[in-house]
């Protein structure tokens, strides 16, 4: 169970229905149903003994590792619980079992087309991943366990994803995938079944609406080029303002970055002979002027 902080508790122990002590039959009823009952196991060993060893072919189970067997005796659950791995056995007649597979299960949910809050259609896929912690439960509580708990999965991402918005589908995918997760494993708790991971796997947004929040996210990079060519061509006139109040101050600055423009024109091999004149040159025409 989730606790009110938002986090994950320790799970329960799974609980699975016990027989009942009050029967709709009267008592005799249930005294003969249990003598005949011990007369049938009786008649079954005597089976078995008659036609041993041919017998242990049909009574001897070999169950794998990963797998684990409920036994029903004469409609009751045998004591002990699951038996496995290894070799069981099971007495003709009188004994049914199920098998139960406790290696993890993947789900991929099929496309679920949700509304979501801020009523747009959107097509969403996702992964569940889940295995049986419990056979006892899984086959006690629930007709079908796996079935049941993929029947809970479409709704529980149906129900989780419908109170999100778009925008909330699209950035918080862990969180969904998370709440996703709670719900489902709240849910097929008492069902012996142990959700492990929930994976949102992909959004599938309308083609009208994925051209609308294309040319949405170019006008707003055109927008920020623009103020970063801006914001460029401000600093760079700081710049060119500070230099000229350097080259202000000091006349033979200016003669200096005139020869060093000429170094790089004569550094690109032009065909082009130019002749550099000292800027000294023109001063003379400047005080006449003045």
């Amino acid at each position: 169970m989730s606790s009110p902080g938002g986090g994950k508790s320790q799970r329960t122990d799974p609980e699975w229905v016990a027989p009942s002590n009050q029967q709709d039959v009267p008592p005799d009823y249930e005294t003969i149903g249990t003598i005949f009952g011990y007369a049938l196991m009786g008649l079954s060993w005597l089976l078995i003994i008659l036609t041993f060893p041919f017998s242990m072919c049909v009574c001897l189970k070999v169950i794998k590792e990963y797998e684990r067997v409920v036994i029903f005796r004469i409609g009751r659950l045998v004591f002990g619980g699951a038996r496995g791995p290894g070799m069981i056995f099971v007495i003709p007649c009188i004994d049914t079992y199920r098998k139960i597979d406790l290696r993890v299960v993947s789900y991929a949910v099929p496309p679920q087309e949700i509304l979501s809050k801020d009523s747009v259609t959107v097509s969403v896929d996702a992964v569940v991943y889940f295995r049986t912690s419990d056979p006892i439960a899984s086959v006690n509580n629930v007709d079908d366990a796996i079935y049941s708990t993929k029947l809970l999965a479409q709704t529980t991402l149906r129900n989780a994803l419908g109170m999100k918005t778009l925008t909330e589908m699209l950035t918080e995918r862990e969180a969904i995938a998370q709440l996703c997760e709670t719900i489902l494993d709240e849910g097929t708790e008492h069902w012996g079944v142990k959700v492990e991971r929930v994976e949102v796997k992909d959004i599938r947004l309308p083609q009208q609406l994925t051209r609308a929040m294309a040319a949405e996210a170019e006008a707003a990079r055109e927008a920020r080029a623009k103020v970063v060519a801006a914001e460029g061509e401000q600093k760079a006139s700081r710049a060119l303002k500070e230099a000229a109040d350097v080259i202000q101050s000091n006349p033979v600055a200016l003669q200096l970055r005139h020869l060093q423009a000429l170094y790089s024109i004569a550094a690109e091999h032009n065909s082009t002979i130019v002749f550099p004149v000292p800027v000294e040159m023109f001063g003379a025409f400047m005080k006449k002027d003045e």
